[in-house]
């Protein structure tokens, strides 16, 4: 298969609609048909809106003043959460030859310069930058039509290459190999925009999208460039009329930092001028009051104290010598440099809510549930076509070995604000919701057995959720990591980290994303999937909600995962007995 890069200019477009996020302002464009050419064109700066630009055939992107910054705010009263700003940070100028390498004069202030164009890795960043963790991250976009390479070009020039992290090069003191920083450069985005010949008369479309994401697995990001790719497949799959795929180093940023940021390259699909609504978690206080809640206070300040003593010597075991049971599942060492499938699937969103709103529990509790019940199922399948080749049968149908330990490594946003953030407040200085990999890890034991009611997985899996809840598990991890990283260095925080990895069987994670439908530089987007590879275990479950959907993201070992498509049908099929058992249940109560 060959691979192009697009080099040619944006082409013009006629009475077409399209806008770019820009960091600083919004700039907009209003051009008239050549029949009302006595009326001229008209270029206006507006630093409080995101408005479209609309382009005629003689029209162009104009250049925007990168070194001035602006202030805004804007709150929704009448959606679920603020809408998120405009990025604002102040750029740097590329770094040039002499002033990287010492030429020329100037003293403190030519010091200064070379200082806003470096900034050290965090210590989040430098393990994912060691050889036991290399880790990317994988974002695949549907849209509804075709994308236009050129307006993609010209939307990640007016704003992901202004982001200090996707216009940075990794950079290694050759004096202290310890000592990585980024260092600010040029980008050329032909060097990361990728659109490959595609045969618009292949067979499956929908196969070769998956093996086409499936390939950029078995390989890693060039270091002497920015450490991102975009490809574009203008192919028509079952559920989208083409998939970009972001393809990012983990390095660049956290779940909750990178979905943070590209939810600020995108618009409401309803109002082409709004930035996307973030979504926003409730935070339920105690229903005491007078002495009762003091002594509730007391009983949880107990239970956090307890069960983060149980959670952080689990932890540490499990780091040291505490390992999962030997599933068909369980990857085996050397793992995290396999080729990995990755399959997606879409469901509802108003299934998972019906089933949260019938059991009061959360989203959260939801699909960790299903997915308990869903791995159950596969496993029992996997270990029932074992037994039948050996000519063993079992007429209850339950092929389970007992007390399988089974754990999901979860990694936890540890900021002050929990959830999607606005990418703004993420970029200044002192924010408490700071940009860059402000994570722990958590271990989430799943319950491995079938069960008569499909509600128990839920049940089972809250119990689970609020113990982690009343726990500072996600605390110890990360700043056991950062002292060991900072007492003996990236390799040896990373080998803590990969035994951790390595000895649970899965990893497990869940991102909201908009609440509503969003336009990626004017495309109607159908489906967010991200997911990653690169650490020590055969399979990744993710869940990406968008709009009123969920989409479930697998990433699988081929040798330890054969069937991924499978697992995900359990998934489904796992959430729809949960939803069915709700409605038998209220059906009962009624009658």
């Amino acid at each position: 298969m060959l691979r192009l890069k697009y080099s040619s200019n944006p082409p013009n477009t006629n009475s077409s609609l399209l806008y770019f996020s820009d960091l600083q302002r919004t700039v907009t464009i209003s051009t008239v048909p050549s029949s009302h050419a006595s009326t001229k064109p008209f270029i206006q700066l507006t630093p409080h809106t995101s408005s479209p630009i609309i382009q005629d055939q003689n029209s162009s992107i104009p250049k925007i003043n990168e070194d001035e910054s602006v202030s805004y705010m804007d709150v929704d009263q009448q959606h679920r959460g603020p809408r998120m700003r405009p990025i604002i940070t102040k750029r740097a100028p590329p770094p040039s030859s002499s002033s990287l390498n010492g030429g020329g004069g100037g003293g403190g202030k030519e010091k200064e310069k070379e200082e806003e164009l470096e900034e050290p890795l965090s210590p989040g960043a430098r393990i994912f930058h060691t050889s036991k963790l290399n880790c990317c991250i994988i974002a695949m976009f549907g849209c509804e039509r075709e994308y236009d390479v050129g307006v993609v070009k010209e939307g990640l020039k007016q704003s992901l290459i202004k982001h200090p992290r996707f216009s940075s090069v990794l950079v290694v003191d050759e004096k202290n190999d310890r000592k990585h920083s980024w260092v600010r450069t040029d980008v050329n985005l032909d060097d990361h925009i990728i659109v490959p010949e595609i045969d618009p008369n292949m067979d499956s479309p929908d196969q070769f999208v998956e093996d086409y994401v499936s390939d950029l697995t078995t390989t890693f990001i060039d270091k002497s460039k920015p450490l991102w790719e975009f490809h574009i497949l203008n192919v028509k799959t079952s559920d989208a009329n083409a998939v970009a795929v972001f393809k990012i180093h983990h390095s660049l940023g956290d779940g909750i930092s990178l979905t943070s940021f590209l939810l600020a390259c995108t618009r409401k699909s309803s109002d082409p001028e709004a930035l996307p609504t973030l979504p926003t978690t409730k935070k339920t206080d105690p229903d005491a009051k007078g002495l009762r809640k003091y002594l509730v206070a007391i009983w949880l300040a107990l239970a956090l104290i307890w069960n983060t003593i149980v959670q952080s010597v689990l932890f540490s075991a499990t780091m040291i010598f505490l390992k999962d049971s030997d599933t068909p599942i369980k990857g085996a060492p050397g793992v995290e440099r396999t080729r990995k499938r990755i399959v997606r699937k879409i469901i509802s969103f108003d299934d998972v809510r019906a089933v949260k709103s019938a059991m009061n529990v959360t989203v959260n509790d939801v699909i960790l549930g299903i997915t308990q019940a869903g791995l159950s199922r596969y496993l029992n399948r996997r270990y029932g076509d074992e037994a039948k080749a050996k000519g063993e049968v079992n007429e209850k149908r339950d092929y389970l070995p007992k007390n399988i330990r089974l754990r999901a490594t979860t990694l936890v946003n540890i900021r002050p604000a929990a959830g999607i953030q606005d990418v703004a407040l993420m970029m200044e200085k002192g924010s408490k919701s700071r940009w860059g990999n402000a994570i722990g890890y958590i271990l989430i034991p799943f319950h491995i057995a079938l069960q008569d009611d499909p509600l128990n997985h839920i049940r089972e899996a809250k119990a689970v959720v609020d113990k982690k809840k009343l726990s500072l598990e996600a605390r110890f991890s990360h700043y056991g990591g950062k002292l060991i990283l900072e007492k003996f260095g990236p390799e040896a925080a990373s080998i803590s980290s990969y035994r951790t990895i390595a000895n649970a069987t899965m990893s497990f994670s869940n991102v909201a994303g908009p609440v509503e439908e969003v336009t990626f530089y004017g495309h109607p987007i159908t489906f967010v999937a991200p997911t990653v590879y690169g650490h020590p275990q055969s399979l990744t479950v993710h869940f990406q909600s968008y709009a009123d959907k969920m989409i479930i993201v697998l990433a699988a070992d081929e040798v330890h995962v054969p069937d991924p498509h499978q697992l995900c049908d359990d998934l489904v099929e796992s959430l729809q007995l949960a939803k069915n058992a709700v409605e038998r249940r209220r059906s009962s109560e009624q009658s």
